[in-house]
């Protein structure tokens, strides 16, 4: 299967892999002429933004209000300068969609076979789980909900998963699952109608998510009676620009959830850079983030986000840089400074990094570090053979994390399971983060989300160095730790 990378050109935003660490396709050259860009204006959208986006040629596609934002559609080479000199526009930038490499064939390396399809629970399997749960210890002080007799549950805490949308009729999830959004829009391909009700996940993703955070059937999440919702933003293929997203935020929060989780990480080149032979900047790629986050935290969401998977020390600026440039060079684009990982790295996000089942010391060989990490959370990797060979052939699926998958899309290539999948990632480390913060707040409603940030990264257990470290950040982050404090 492939996985998918919202990339604009102006932000180059991607979502973090399934399947960790593969690496960048190299997007094709637009075969077209017509573009799609994004807009930020001063503050409030004006009340005029479509006859101005008309006058310069283009034609509005999603306006957001909340957040002063607009993505547009234009044919016209002078799009960009004709919005040059319009009052109350502070930023604008053209944006494109990329796509990430498939993962190497299921015959590098062997699926898992010894996990029965037929077993009444994978909680043996589910490693990672145990460890954020303390062997299911947390369950006794907080689940997230409380059953009634006829089955039905009261939901304390609701997370938005910001992701490929949801099974929602998965056995092991639709007790928890509440609804949610589409924002893929109309003719993606085929089967894009434009259903705003549309959340059937085509690719898997998001619903082995959701089965981290909120699971309670065969397999357990870390809040099994959290409520979830799904706000889809991936299609079957292809990827989402940031206003997509930022939609999906604005969304979330008016809905109320209390956690969102976003299993996106990417680079947003916030100095000019340029594309072949033209300046561009991200500035207004990099406004509409930080608006959609600090309207999600001053409603009293907590924000969640995968660091992504590409083996960087976000720290090292010039790694970076070379990285954007080894990624995208081919293609006509010169990064020189200033590019950061997004959402990650904004303020009032928690960051999370990936730990794996077997060291203490070293994290998932594909994780981005830095000082910007805030915790580490269980999302699994190959295994230490591989770690230290890099050989395809000696993956060893055992030590990813095992969690619900579509009941409806054929078993993924890591095992024979149907209905479950065996993925890593830093996409699969964060939604472990979102459930702990779901029950911090299911336990604690009347904390804020610097308070529950706090509080998960004080209860973290210290992994790696003593103290805070780039690979960990405070340590691996743990609810029973929390509830007990």
């Amino acid at each position: 299967m492939r996985t998918k990378v919202a990339a604009a050109v102006s932000s180059l935003l991607v979502a973090t892999s399934l399947l960790a660490g593969v690496g960048y396709s190299k997007p094709a050259a637009p075969v077209s002429q017509k573009h799609t860009y994004v807009i930020a204006f001063q503050s409030s959208l004006p009340a005029n933004y479509e006859s101005i986006v008309t006058k310069a040629g283009g034609k509005v596609l999603r306006a957001l209000p909340e957040l002063g934002g607009l993505e547009v559609e234009s044919d016209r080479p002078d799009f960009l300068s004709n919005l040059s000199g319009v009052s109350g526009i502070r930023a604008a930038n053209r944006e494109m969609v990329h796509k990430l490499d498939p993962d190497p064939a299921g015959a590098d390396g062997l699926p898992v076979t010894d996990i029965p399809q037929n077993a009444e629970t994978y909680w043996p399997y589910q490693w990672d789980i145990q460890r954020v749960t303390n062997n299911g210890a947390s369950y006794k002080l907080e689940t997230g909900g409380t059953k009634h007799a006829d089955g039905t549950v009261r939901h304390k805490a609701v997370v938005g998963v910001i992701d490929s949308g949801i099974d929602a009729n998965h056995p092991d999830l639709k007790a928890n699952f509440l609804g949610g959004m589409n924002f893929v829009p109309a003719g993606v391909d085929a089967s894009e109608k434009g259903d705003p009700n549309d959340i059937r996940d085509r690719d898997g993703h998001g619903t082995h998510v959701a089965g981290s955070i909120a699971a309670n059937g065969k397999v357990k999440g870390v809040g099994p009676d959290l409520g979830i919702r799904s706000y889809r933003v991936f299609a079957a293929e292809g990827g989402a620009p940031t206003s997509w997203i930022a939609a999906a935020i604005v969304q979330a929060a008016n809905d109320k959830v209390d956690v969102i989780n976003m299993s996106i990480g990417g680079f947003d080149g916030i100095a000019r850079y340029t594309y072949e032979g033209l300046k561009y900047s991200d500035v207004a790629d990099m406004l509409l983030w930080k608006r959609a986050v600090q309207y999600a935290v001053s409603r009293n969401v907590t924000v969640v986000a995968a660091a992504g998977n590409e083996e960087l020390n976000l720290n090292d600026a010039h790694a970076v840089v070379d990285y954007m440039n080894q990624s995208y060079g081919e293609l006509g684009f010169t990064f020189k400074s200033a590019v950061r990982e997004v959402p990650g790295t904004l303020p009032g996000v928690i960051n999370v990094s990936s730990s794996n089942q077997w060291s203490t010391d070293h994290i998932a060989f594909y994780s981005n570090y830095g000082s910007t990490i805030d915790v580490a959370a269980p999302g699994g990797d190959n295994g230490p053979v591989y770690d230290a060979s890099r050989n395809l052939d000696e993956r060893d699926f055992h030590y990813r994390t095992l969690s619900t998958w579509p009941t409806y899309l054929e078993p993924y290539f890591t095992s024979n399971l149907s209905g479950y999948a065996l993925l890593h990632g830093t996409s699969m480390a964060a939604p472990k983060v979102a459930g702990i913060a779901g029950v911090i707040k299911a336990a604690h409603p009347e904390y804020t989300p610097a308070q529950v940030q706090s509080l998960i990264k004080q209860t973290a257990v210290d992994l790696g160095k003593s103290g805070q470290d780039p690979l960990f950040g405070t340590g691996e982050a743990n609810i029973y730790k929390a509830l007990s404090r």
